[in-house]
């Protein structure tokens, strides 16, 4: 069983690009109640990837931590909806 916890991502200010430091993520769009379907992201061999929903651009930066991001900021914790 994978312990890792999956980062998940927002886009509330609407950046037309985040960098972050995963090659696979959970876009929510923008920060709930706002949000739109949890989606699973996977880049695969590839730098980047656009979500099918909110057409945010995903770059993957290996120099920054999984779960951090460029601008700071846009990471979304789950817990915090509890």
């Amino acid at each position: 069983m994978a312990h890792a916890k999956t980062p998940h991502f927002q886009n509330s200010n609407g950046y037309n690009s985040i960098s972050i430091g995963a090659k696979e993520f959970m876009c929510i769009g923008a920060k709930p109640p706002f949000d739109h379907p949890h989606v699973f992201l996977d880049m695969g061999a590839d730098d980047e990837i656009i979500c099918p929903y909110c057409s945010t651009l995903y770059k993957y930066n290996n120099e920054l931590d999984a779960g951090s991001s460029e601008p700071a900021g846009c990471q979304w914790d789950p817990q915090e909806a509890l």
